[in-house]
């Protein structure tokens, strides 16, 4: 175990989270992951709001029509890999250097492997899935354009996502702020750049992100083969190894399924909320991008509760994966649920920002204003779900997210649709499922031995 410890001592940006106090270690590798995930955000809200506000209404529900699309292709991929990590972080905090090191090889390999298949997918059935989605056919043209240039970019999303778990698996996660801050900014001059000055079209702004996506990710990749980190990676050494992948698919690919499966529960509510024209389209796809911040605590919580607990219970310190577990519910709750508040109150005017439309402000905040007072139970959900995943309990979020916010929200949506059609209850199916999950997940958090997860 000293040997992965002490190269940590050496590395400013690493953390060995089971030494010093768990809460102000898990505070202090929450901010810069809860930045990251600000300027990430801002990677799918600036090409909406420049788009909107320069392009239109009907350019605004070309690139906010299908945005569960894109959710759903990266979903099983960006979830795979915090899978993988919940391996790297066991290893790490078990003091097993070689695992450690065949893991993040074997993660890498993954990564390259998921974002080629991914852009070819991509590029290739666009419209097919946009059709499926009920897209409206008067922006059908600029969606495809729109979504054919952000999957030729599915290498360099994926390869991200992949070495940002890398880090954050090791206890960094400045390196990853610092390097999102840098290509997020990009991204943004490069909208205005080619949307606001050359008056290019819709397409323009999935080039920029793009580009933008691409430097992350030669950022992240020059610090992780430098040589005299805490694990460098080796060019020649990025393969599958058989034992890690097992590990990987084994934690990682119900996380993968997880996030697939909320995905497709989402593209069938779009699908159903596109079918009431482009400004439905506009305001909820508006209603995303804003709710996108109102996450941020509940995914940054979650990704370092996951990092917490699989390091503490690598090193078999349950009671101090416990105090992590209780103190990271705690705070996603109330975090997610003051800015809900605030999201209820203000949802006209923050949707007014990207389309001063009626009827997108109308649409946009009638969603905002079913869901967000109800935020404190989605982070609830997650947070327990990224418990799970820390302690290589990955099935069980699978299992309740299949059937409560993919089956039963689905089920819903079809009874109402058919019955009513009204889209006011097709808002409902959110708060609904979220309920439900969360009393599932309070009773198996109370009742299970979820501490011992790896020692079966």
């Amino acid at each position: 175990m000293s040997q992965v410890h002490n190269i940590a001592k050496g590395q400013p940006h690493t953390k060995d989270m089971t030494k010093g106090n768990p809460y102000t270690l898990m505070l202090g590798f929450t901010l810069p992951i809860f930045l990251s995930q600000v300027f990430q955000q801002l990677y799918n809200t600036a090409d909406a709001f420049i788009v909107g506000r320069f392009l239109g209404t009907d350019a605004l529900a070309a690139v906010t029509s299908s945005g569960t699309l894109i959710f759903l292709m990266v979903s099983f991929f960006t979830g795979t890999a915090m899978g993988a990590g919940v391996v790297i972080s066991r290893y790490f905090g078990a003091g097993d250097g070689d695992r450690v090191s065949r893991s993040i090889h074997t993660v890498m390999a993954f990564g390259l492997v998921s974002g080629l298949a991914m852009t070819v997918v991509g590029v290739l059935f666009t419209p097919t899935f946009l059709q499926w989605m009920q897209t409206d056919p008067e922006v059908m043209d600029e969606a495809v354009e729109y979504f054919r240039w952000y999957f030729l970019g599915s290498l360099a999303l994926v390869m991200y996502n992949i070495c940002r778990s890398i880090m954050n698996a090791l206890g960094d996660s400045r390196r990853p702020l610092y390097y999102l801050i840098f290509s997020s900014v990009l991204n943004v001059l490069l909208d205005l750049l080619f949307i606001a000055w050359l008056g290019w079209g819709v397409w323009a702004a999935a080039v920029a992100t793009v580009i933008s996506q691409a430097a992350s990710v030669v950022l992240c990749m020059i610090h992780l083969l430098k040589k005299g980190q805490l694990f460098t990676v080796e060019l020649k050494k990025i393969r599958f190894h058989k034992d890690m992948l097992i590990e990987i698919i084994r934690y990682g690919l119900p996380s993968g399924v997880q996030n697939s499966v909320i995905a497709l529960a989402n593209v069938i509510v779009q699908s159903q909320i596109n079918s009431f024209g482009k400004l439905a389209m506009a305001g909820y796809g508006t209603h995303a991008k804003i709710e996108g911040f109102a996450f941020l605590p509940i995914t940054s919580f979650s990704m370092a509760c996951t990092t917490f607990i699989s390091q503490n219970l690598g090193a078999k310190q349950y009671d101090r994966a416990k105090k992590g577990a209780r103190f990271s519910i705690f705070a996603a709750v109330l975090s997610a649920e003051l800015i809900g508040v605030v999201y209820y109150l203000f949802a006209p005017q923050l949707v007014s920002l990207f389309d001063s439309s009626e009827g997108v402000i109308m649409y946009g905040s009638q969603q905002a204003q079913t869901a967000s007072l109800f935020y404190f139970l989605l982070a609830f959900s997650h947070i327990i779900a990224a418990i799970c995943r820390g302690a290589g309990k990955a099935f069980v979020p699978m299992l309740v997210m299949l059937s409560i916010w993919c089956v039963v929200r689905i089920i819903y949506i079809a009874i109402v649709t058919n019955l009513t059609g009204d889209i006011g209850l097709i808002y409902w199916a959110y708060p609904i499922t979220w309920t439900i999950s969360s009393i599932i997940y309070l009773l198996y958090y109370l009742f299970s031995d979820w501490v011992h997860g790896f020692d079966g």
